[in-house]
């Protein structure tokens, strides 16, 4: 022990970098020791071992007293360096402020040898202003006593450069108004600028008088020139000289086409437009050249030609409203939408900027319909026939700045047009009627059948005709009158033309019975309907279809056609659902038909004397009778309904669903039944269920997968049937195995469905006492509130309470499995 200590005291003063294996960071004293001493014998040189390990600690603490004694002296010599350091500092402090003096006396010296520099810089300065100042103020004063003088001799072209020049220079005066000399000059030139408007307005009306005609001959050079000076002035000259001018130029308007002219009534609308056009031709050879061009006079012209004849039209209508009838309201507004459609081509619109066009309230993104094609009538069969009202899209057309600036004054008239539209409709329905009495419903085994009726493309063309008629007349309120208008006659063609025509069964209380449809002897033929009207219930099906799909296609379009603020008021689903509803009228036509064409053969089922079967043979009578009836009726009803394949699949869902509870009805009424009998009712339902599973595309030469929504409703609908006869089939002894094996193969077991089984096996109402207490006592426990397991097919259970029964049947079942 005294080893290892002295080993570690010399490893932990041996701190610096050494092979001694002393001062190795994973030094192991008892390691070092055995490589000491490895053997017992190397023991005897101990005491030789210890002795020079003493005196290497001997050495170490020498160094270190060493070491620390040179330390004491460190002190002494830091405070020596740091006493010369700040001395040092001193001195050089010392240094930088004389030279921050130095510098100050330089920058005195400088500023004082270019004081007077700054001087002459500023004097300078002030001299070129002063000079600048009053060149300007002897142009001024020229310019004006120049621009006093031109102005008594009418020299404007010389104005027009003279007065912008002094207008210019007169702007750096504006800071010296206090000088009455420079106020004296700028009085001088507004009063100048003054005397020049007035003069060059007297110019105008001397040329054009307000009163008689305009002056022979054409216009001047002083009048050019005056316009040059009228753009420099006040706006209002300009303005005041082409209200005048304009004024001047219609003024012969207003007397050719006065309320009380026969040229003046809407069927002679055209030469309104033929003399403003004349008129513009005349001012573009004889003043086009007087007018600076970006006053856009013949602009200004034609569109207060077009407020002037909008407020002749609305006053001479208002007065005549009685007079105005359709083709002639059609007429003038045809050829005043023409005639904005040429001003649109002719000019930009940049001059109803300023507020002239606000008075006729239309929308701001109106677009010109004059430019876009009207679609030929081949056009528009081929879009209805592909289901689309319009065309492929086209880009949008330019804006038309000048839509409606004249055609606004028809609006408050288009009721004529409503009502025109209105009756013309309601004719055209008639002669659908009418037509489809005379030619009869289409013919079987020809491409008609099932096709979709001629009438209800003419129908959509003519609303397409209607609904862009009216939309380059107004896209307001005459909008929403014209659509309550489609809405009538589209539910007038679903009453008139689809649900009037499909064929007739006996009702009873209103609704569709197909007991009538059955003969009571038994063998006979089944009153059903025949090839020809199979074929005219898929063609209105059809039909309703296209017009569901085209209606929905027509609220889109008028939307588009209609103001923003009125596209609330466009709801065309309520006409949907009456096509919906003849859809699903027609359908269920279908399925009633095939259903009651089935209804002998399943009667016929029930009455056999099923405990009497001895053997169990091909598929019975009453099957062939179904499947004979399935491959009559659906391959016509799937070629006529080859457009509408989703439909078909409707009809083949809707006869299973119809079908299948009745075949399992009538299958209770088959009692007693034999075991042989079951057997053969089980080999029926078999084959019942593989022509159900093909139904779809029985008959076909093409063989397409049966939906799957479909297949799911045959296979457990059938699926339920043959658990049903299998039940049957098995031997109801003993008592536990056989209501097991009920519960085990039907999912939906309760105890009215175990009594008609038992029924079926022909047992004793004392015999069936026992099973249905051992039934009760084996099905699960009825959720609260139900007061027996037999009450459980007799109301209709609540999601919770079915979920709940469905989940312990489920358990109960895994269980017994």
């Amino acid at each position: 022990s005294t080893l290892l200590h002295v080993l570690q005291v010399v490893r932990e003063l041996a701190v610096f970098p050494s092979q001694d294996p002393l001062d190795r960071a994973d030094f192991n004293a008892v390691e070092y020791i055995n490589t000491l001493f490895p053997t017992e014998q190397s023991l005897a040189n101990i005491d030789e071992v210890v002795n020079k390990i003493r005196l290497k600690i001997r050495r170490l603490d020498d160094n270190i007293r060493t070491v620390v004694r040179g330390q004491t002296n460190v002190g002494q010599d830091g405070r020596q360096a740091l006493e010369e350091a700040q001395k040092a500092i001193q001195q050089l402090f010392g240094k930088i402020k004389d030279i921050k003096d130095k510098a100050e006396k330089s920058e005195q010296m400088v500023k004082e040898i270019t004081r007077d520099i700054k001087q002459l810089d500023h004097a300078k300065r002030h001299l070129t202003t002063s000079i600048t100042t009053l060149n300007h103020l002897h142009m001024l004063a020229g310019g004006v006593d120049s621009l006093e003088a031109m102005t008594r001799r009418r020299q404007y072209g010389e104005v027009a450069n003279l007065l912008q020049g002094v207008m210019n220079v007169l702007e750096h005066f504006h800071k010296y108004m206090g000088i009455p000399q420079i106020r004296q000059l700028s009085e001088r030139v507004k009063a100048a600028q003054t005397e020049l408007g007035q003069q060059i307005l007297a110019d105008f009306e001397e040329a054009f008088p307000s009163q008689g005609t305009k002056r022979p001959g054409g216009p001047s050079n002083v009048l050019r020139d005056a316009c040059l000076v009228a753009n420099i002035l006040d706006p209002r000259i300009k303005q005041e000289i082409m209200k005048k001018f304009i004024k001047q130029h219609l003024s012969e308007y207003l007397v050719l086409f006065q309320e009380n002219q026969d040229v003046a009534w809407l069927d002679k609308i055209d030469r309104r437009y033929a003399w403003i056009k004349r008129q513009l031709v005349d001012y573009e050879e004889k003043y086009g050249c007087m007018f600076p061009r970006e006053w856009y006079m013949a602009e200004r012209i034609a569109v207060e030609f077009c407020h002037v004849t909008r407020t002749e039209l609305a006053k001479i209508m208002r007065t005549r409203a009685k007079e105005i009838e359709v083709k002639l309201l059609l007429f003038a507004i045809q050829r005043t939408t023409n005639f904005e459609g040429f001003l649109a081509k002719r000019f930009s619109g940049c001059t109803l900027t300023d507020g002239t066009l606000k008075k006729l309230e239309s929308p701001p993104t109106s677009t010109n319909p004059f430019l876009e094609d009207e679609p030929t009538p081949e056009m528009e069969e081929l879009a209805t026939e592909k289901g689309d009202l319009g065309q492929p899209k086209k880009p949008k057309a330019p804006d038309n700045p000048f839509h409606g600036i004249v055609s606004k004054c028809f609006e408050p008239h288009l009721y004529v047009y409503i009502e025109s539209q209105d009756k013309n409709l309601g004719e055209l329905i008639d002669r659908f009627v009418a037509d489809f009495k005379a030619q009869g419903p289409p013919k079987p085994n020809t491409d008609e059948g099932g096709a979709v009726l001629p009438s209800c493309a003419d129908l959509f063309v003519y609303y397409k005709k209607c609904m862009v008629q009216c939309s380059q007349l107004s896209t307001g309120e005459p909008m929403i009158a014209l659509t309550t208008i489609f809405q009538k006659y589209l539910r007038e063609y679903a009453w008139k033309i689809l649900s009037g025509n499909l064929p007739k069964t006996t009702t009873s209380s209103g609704g569709l019975t197909i007991s009538s449809l059955l003969k009571e002897k038994e063998g006979s033929e089944v009153a059903k309907f025949t090839l020809e009207e199979l074929c005219l219930i898929c063609s209105i099906l059809s039909t309703a279809e296209y017009c569901l799909a085209t209606t929905q296609q027509l609220e889109e379009k008028l939307k588009e056609k209609v103001d923003v603020s009125l596209i609330e008021r466009i709801n065309l689903t309520g006409e949907m659902d009456t096509f919906s509803t003849v859809i699903s009228s027609s359908i269920q036509l279908l399925v009633q038909d095939l259903d009651a064409a089935c209804d002998p053969a399943l009667t016929a089922m029930s009455k056999m004397q099923w405990q009497n079967v001895e053997h169990v043979g091909d598929q019975s009578p009453y099957v062939t009778s179904v499947i004979l009836h399935i491959k009559q009726n659906v391959p016509i009803i799937r070629d006529n309904l080859a457009s509408t394949r989703k439909y078909f699949t409707q009809f083949c869902i809707k006869f299973a669903n119809s079908f299948i509870p009745k075949f399992i009805t009538h299958l209770f009424k088959c009692k007693p039944i034999s075991m042989v009998g079951a057997e053969q009712l089980l080999l029926d339902t078999h084959s019942l269920k593989m022509v159900l599973l093909d139904l779809p595309s029985i008959g076909s030469q093409v063989v397409r997968k049966a939906p799957a929504s479909y297949t799911k409703i045959v296979v457990k609908g059938m699926t339920r049937a043959e658990m049903i006869l299998k039940v049957v089939m098995a031997p109801h002894e003993p008592l536990v195995v056989f209501v097991d094996n009920y519960i085990k193969l039907l999912t939906d077991c309760n105890t009215e469905t175990f009594q008609k089984i038992l029924d079926m096996k022909g047992l004793k109402r004392s015999e069936q006492s026992s099973m249905l207490e051992l039934l009760r006592q084996r099905l699960p426990v009825p959720p609260s509130g139900v007061e027996s397991a037999g009450s459980l097919s007799l109301m209709a259970p609540t999601p919770e309470q079915e979920s709940s029964r469905i989940r312990k049947l489920e358990k109960l079942i895994k269980k017994r499995l």
